[in-house]
Protein backbone atom coordinates (compact mmCIF):
# COMPACT_ATOMS: atom_id res chain seq x y z
CA UNK A 1 0.00 0.00 0.00
CA UNK A 2 1.34 3.28 -1.24
CA UNK A 3 2.07 6.44 0.84
CA UNK A 4 -1.12 8.34 -0.53
CA UNK A 5 -3.27 5.77 -0.13
CA UNK A 6 -2.43 5.19 3.43
CA UNK A 7 -3.06 8.91 4.08
CA UNK A 8 -6.12 8.78 2.05
CA UNK A 9 -7.48 5.94 4.19
CA UNK A 10 -6.48 7.84 7.54
CA UNK A 11 -8.32 11.19 6.48
CA UNK A 12 -11.70 9.14 5.73
CA UNK A 13 -11.28 7.66 9.21
CA UNK A 14 -10.98 11.11 11.15
CA UNK A 15 -13.90 12.59 9.19
CA UNK A 16 -15.74 10.18 9.97
CA UNK A 17 -15.08 10.54 13.65
CA UNK A 18 -15.83 14.16 13.38
CA UNK A 19 -18.66 13.08 11.72
CA UNK A 20 -19.59 10.67 14.75
CA UNK A 21 -18.56 13.33 17.15
CA UNK A 22 -20.88 15.79 16.06
CA UNK A 23 -23.84 13.65 16.01
CA UNK A 24 -23.65 12.63 19.93
CA UNK A 25 -22.90 16.43 20.57
CA UNK A 26 -19.57 14.70 22.45
CA UNK A 27 -15.94 16.27 22.22
CA UNK A 28 -14.15 13.27 22.80
CA UNK A 29 -12.93 11.21 19.63
CA UNK A 30 -14.67 8.13 20.35
CA UNK A 31 -17.74 8.51 23.52
CA UNK A 32 -16.88 4.79 23.98
CA UNK A 33 -13.77 5.52 25.55
CA UNK A 34 -15.25 7.23 28.66
CA UNK A 35 -17.18 3.54 29.72
CA UNK A 36 -14.89 1.74 31.59
CA UNK A 37 -14.55 -2.05 30.85
CA UNK A 38 -15.75 -3.71 33.77
CA UNK A 39 -16.79 -7.55 34.77
CA UNK A 40 -19.24 -8.32 37.26
CA UNK A 41 -18.79 -11.97 39.13
CA UNK A 42 -20.90 -13.33 41.55
CA UNK A 43 -20.51 -16.07 44.19
CA UNK A 44 -20.81 -18.88 41.66
CA UNK A 45 -18.23 -17.43 39.10
CA UNK A 46 -20.88 -16.35 36.55
CA UNK A 47 -19.25 -13.35 34.87
CA UNK A 48 -21.37 -10.75 32.73
CA UNK A 49 -19.31 -7.81 30.96
CA UNK A 50 -20.26 -4.30 31.26
CA UNK A 51 -19.47 -0.74 30.91
CA UNK A 52 -19.24 1.69 33.49
CA UNK A 53 -19.69 5.73 33.18
CA UNK A 54 -18.98 7.32 36.47
CA UNK A 55 -20.04 10.68 37.09
CA UNK A 56 -16.97 12.94 36.78
CA UNK A 57 -15.82 14.71 40.15
CA UNK A 58 -17.79 12.05 41.70
CA UNK A 59 -18.41 13.54 45.56
CA UNK A 60 -19.84 9.83 47.66
CA UNK A 61 -21.68 12.38 49.76
CA UNK A 62 -24.04 13.27 46.86
CA UNK A 63 -26.77 10.53 45.31
CA UNK A 64 -26.37 10.24 41.43
CA UNK A 65 -28.85 8.76 39.05
CA UNK A 66 -28.13 6.05 37.35
CA UNK A 67 -29.41 4.53 33.63
CA UNK A 68 -28.91 0.90 32.26
CA UNK A 69 -28.80 0.81 28.91
CA UNK A 70 -29.55 -2.84 27.18
CA UNK A 71 -28.36 -3.67 23.73
CA UNK A 72 -30.15 -5.60 20.86
CA UNK A 73 -29.85 -8.99 19.59
CA UNK A 74 -26.83 -8.34 17.06
CA UNK A 75 -24.80 -6.82 19.68
CA UNK A 76 -24.32 -10.07 21.91
CA UNK A 77 -20.83 -11.79 22.79
CA UNK A 78 -17.93 -11.44 25.17
CA UNK A 79 -15.63 -8.76 23.33
CA UNK A 80 -17.05 -5.90 25.94
CA UNK A 81 -17.53 -3.37 23.23
CA UNK A 82 -20.44 -4.42 20.78
CA UNK A 83 -23.17 -3.36 22.86
CA UNK A 84 -22.33 -0.01 22.47
CA UNK A 85 -22.16 -0.43 19.18
CA UNK A 86 -25.41 1.94 18.55
CA UNK A 87 -24.16 4.59 20.99
CA UNK A 88 -26.75 6.94 20.83
CA UNK A 89 -28.02 6.66 24.55
CA UNK A 90 -24.23 8.34 25.29
CA UNK A 91 -25.83 11.76 24.66
CA UNK A 92 -26.46 10.87 28.39
CA UNK A 93 -23.18 11.36 29.31
CA UNK A 94 -22.18 14.18 26.94
CA UNK A 95 -20.34 16.91 28.53
CA UNK A 96 -23.45 18.99 28.17
CA UNK A 97 -25.92 16.93 29.33
CA UNK A 98 -23.52 15.54 32.35
CA UNK A 99 -23.01 19.71 33.34
CA UNK A 100 -26.42 19.27 34.51
CA UNK A 101 -27.30 15.54 35.10
CA UNK A 102 -24.68 13.55 36.25
CA UNK A 103 -25.09 10.04 36.07
CA UNK A 104 -23.50 6.72 36.19
CA UNK A 105 -24.47 4.78 32.90
CA UNK A 106 -23.89 0.89 32.62
CA UNK A 107 -24.22 -0.86 29.80
CA UNK A 108 -23.86 -4.85 30.37
CA UNK A 109 -23.41 -7.41 27.06
CA UNK A 110 -25.43 -10.17 26.82
CA UNK A 111 -23.93 -13.16 26.37
CA UNK A 112 -24.65 -14.86 22.64
CA UNK A 113 -27.25 -17.13 22.62
CA UNK A 114 -29.11 -15.99 25.74
CA UNK A 115 -31.38 -12.58 25.55
CA UNK A 116 -32.65 -9.88 28.03
CA UNK A 117 -36.22 -11.24 28.26
CA UNK A 118 -37.09 -13.02 25.43
CA UNK A 119 -38.14 -12.89 22.18
CA UNK A 120 -41.50 -13.13 20.24
CA UNK A 121 -41.24 -15.33 17.29
CA UNK A 122 -42.37 -13.01 14.10
CA UNK A 123 -43.94 -10.23 14.11
CA UNK A 124 -46.63 -11.68 16.53
CA UNK A 125 -48.48 -8.78 18.89
CA UNK A 126 -48.94 -10.65 21.94
CA UNK A 127 -45.78 -12.01 24.02
CA UNK A 128 -45.66 -13.70 27.34
CA UNK A 129 -42.62 -13.52 29.95
CA UNK A 130 -40.87 -16.78 31.69
CA UNK A 131 -41.55 -17.04 35.29
CA UNK A 132 -37.99 -17.08 36.23
CA UNK A 133 -35.19 -14.37 34.64
CA UNK A 134 -32.95 -15.99 31.98
CA UNK A 135 -29.54 -15.72 33.29
CA UNK A 136 -28.45 -12.38 31.44
CA UNK A 137 -30.93 -10.75 33.04
CA UNK A 138 -30.19 -12.29 36.45
CA UNK A 139 -26.67 -11.71 36.45
CA UNK A 140 -27.87 -7.92 35.45
CA UNK A 141 -30.28 -7.57 38.04
CA UNK A 142 -27.50 -8.68 40.77
CA UNK A 143 -24.99 -6.02 38.66
CA UNK A 144 -27.46 -3.45 39.72
CA UNK A 145 -27.29 -4.38 43.39
CA UNK A 146 -23.88 -4.61 43.45
CA UNK A 147 -23.16 -1.16 42.04
CA UNK A 148 -25.64 0.09 44.61
CA UNK A 149 -23.26 -0.74 47.44
CA UNK A 150 -20.00 0.38 45.24
CA UNK A 151 -21.07 3.70 44.77
CA UNK A 152 -23.44 6.24 45.89
CA UNK A 153 -26.73 6.03 43.55
CA UNK A 154 -30.10 7.77 44.09
CA UNK A 155 -32.68 5.00 44.70
CA UNK A 156 -34.94 7.23 43.62
CA UNK A 157 -33.66 7.61 40.14
CA UNK A 158 -32.62 4.12 38.80
CA UNK A 159 -33.99 4.99 34.50
CA UNK A 160 -33.31 1.45 31.87
CA UNK A 161 -33.73 1.78 28.22
CA UNK A 162 -32.68 -0.19 25.93
CA UNK A 163 -33.41 -1.45 22.08
CA UNK A 164 -35.32 -3.80 20.09
CA UNK A 165 -34.26 -7.24 22.22
CA UNK A 166 -33.23 -4.18 25.21
CA UNK A 167 -36.52 -3.07 24.71
CA UNK A 168 -37.97 -6.57 25.53
CA UNK A 169 -35.19 -6.04 28.45
CA UNK A 170 -36.16 -3.01 29.28
CA UNK A 171 -39.81 -3.90 30.26
CA UNK A 172 -38.59 -7.50 31.29
CA UNK A 173 -36.85 -5.78 34.52
CA UNK A 174 -39.63 -3.54 35.22
CA UNK A 175 -41.46 -6.25 35.71
CA UNK A 176 -39.41 -8.15 37.82
CA UNK A 177 -38.11 -4.97 39.96
CA UNK A 178 -40.89 -2.50 39.63
CA UNK A 179 -40.02 -0.66 42.97
CA UNK A 180 -36.34 0.08 41.59
CA UNK A 181 -37.00 1.98 38.85
CA UNK A 182 -38.34 5.23 38.21
CA UNK A 183 -38.53 5.85 34.31
CA UNK A 184 -37.97 3.49 31.44
CA UNK A 185 -37.48 4.26 27.64
CA UNK A 186 -37.60 1.27 26.06
CA UNK A 187 -37.20 1.54 22.00
CA UNK A 188 -38.77 -1.32 19.36
CA UNK A 189 -39.46 -3.40 22.23
CA UNK A 190 -42.63 -5.12 23.71
CA UNK A 191 -43.65 -6.90 26.59
CA UNK A 192 -45.90 -9.09 28.89
CA UNK A 193 -49.04 -6.86 28.89
CA UNK A 194 -50.67 -9.26 31.54
CA UNK A 195 -47.40 -7.44 33.67
CA UNK A 196 -48.78 -3.97 33.03
CA UNK A 197 -50.44 -3.44 36.56
CA UNK A 198 -46.98 -4.42 38.47
CA UNK A 199 -45.32 -1.67 36.65
CA UNK A 200 -47.78 1.02 37.08
CA UNK A 201 -45.54 3.59 39.34
CA UNK A 202 -42.77 3.60 36.30
CA UNK A 203 -42.93 6.18 34.20
CA UNK A 204 -43.01 5.03 30.66
CA UNK A 205 -41.95 6.75 27.05
CA UNK A 206 -42.16 4.16 24.55
CA UNK A 207 -40.69 4.61 20.86
CA UNK A 208 -41.35 2.56 17.31
CA UNK A 209 -40.97 3.33 14.08
CA UNK A 210 -44.28 2.82 12.10
CA UNK A 211 -42.53 0.66 9.71
CA UNK A 212 -40.55 -1.80 11.48
CA UNK A 213 -40.54 -5.18 10.01
CA UNK A 214 -38.31 -6.58 12.44
CA UNK A 215 -40.40 -6.09 15.71
CA UNK A 216 -44.14 -5.25 14.97
CA UNK A 217 -45.48 -1.94 16.49
CA UNK A 218 -48.31 -3.30 17.65
CA UNK A 219 -45.84 -4.96 20.48
CA UNK A 220 -44.91 -1.72 21.33
CA UNK A 221 -48.71 -0.47 21.22
CA UNK A 222 -50.40 -3.01 22.84
CA UNK A 223 -48.12 -2.11 26.33
CA UNK A 224 -48.73 1.63 26.30
CA UNK A 225 -52.19 0.66 26.29
CA UNK A 226 -52.06 -1.81 28.96
CA UNK A 227 -49.88 0.58 31.22
CA UNK A 228 -52.18 2.94 30.36
CA UNK A 229 -55.37 0.87 31.45
CA UNK A 230 -53.47 0.20 34.55
CA UNK A 231 -52.88 3.88 35.15
CA UNK A 232 -48.76 4.10 34.51
CA UNK A 233 -47.82 7.40 33.21
CA UNK A 234 -46.97 6.88 29.68
CA UNK A 235 -45.54 8.61 26.31
CA UNK A 236 -45.38 7.25 22.83
CA UNK A 237 -43.67 8.24 20.12
CA UNK A 238 -44.32 6.18 16.54
CA UNK A 239 -42.48 7.51 13.62
CA UNK A 240 -44.36 7.25 10.44
CA UNK A 241 -42.02 4.97 7.98
CA UNK A 242 -39.06 4.36 9.95
CA UNK A 243 -38.18 0.95 10.10
CA UNK A 244 -36.39 -0.49 12.94
CA UNK A 245 -34.15 1.89 13.70
CA UNK A 246 -36.23 3.81 15.33
CA UNK A 247 -33.31 4.14 18.48
CA UNK A 248 -31.60 6.96 16.12
CA UNK A 249 -34.34 9.22 15.90
CA UNK A 250 -35.38 8.33 20.01
CA UNK A 251 -31.86 9.30 21.56
CA UNK A 252 -32.32 12.75 19.74
CA UNK A 253 -35.53 13.93 20.74
CA UNK A 254 -35.08 17.68 22.12
CA UNK A 255 -37.32 16.44 25.16
CA UNK A 256 -35.85 13.23 26.08
CA UNK A 257 -32.90 14.35 28.41
CA UNK A 258 -34.82 16.91 30.90
CA UNK A 259 -38.17 14.10 30.69
CA UNK A 260 -35.71 11.09 31.56
CA UNK A 261 -33.62 12.97 34.91
CA UNK A 262 -37.36 14.88 35.78
CA UNK A 263 -38.71 11.34 36.48
CA UNK A 264 -38.45 10.36 40.45
CA UNK A 265 -39.96 7.48 42.43
CA UNK A 266 -41.76 8.57 45.31
CA UNK A 267 -41.07 7.61 48.74
CA UNK A 268 -42.96 4.11 49.54
CA UNK A 269 -43.94 3.77 46.25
Amino acid sequence: MNFAWRLTIRLLALVALWGWNLALGADSPDPRSRLEKRTYRNAEGETLPYRLSVPRNYDPAKKYPLVLFLHGAGERGNDNEAQLKHAGVLRLVSDEVAAKHPCFLVAPQCPTGDTWGGLPRGRKSDFKASDQPGKAMRLTMALLDALDKEYSIDPARRYVTGLSMGGFGSFDLCARRPKDIAAAMPICGGGDTSKAKDMREIAFWVFHGGADPVVSPALSQKMVEALKEAGAKVKYTEYPGVGHDSWTPAYKEPELVEWLFGQHREPGK
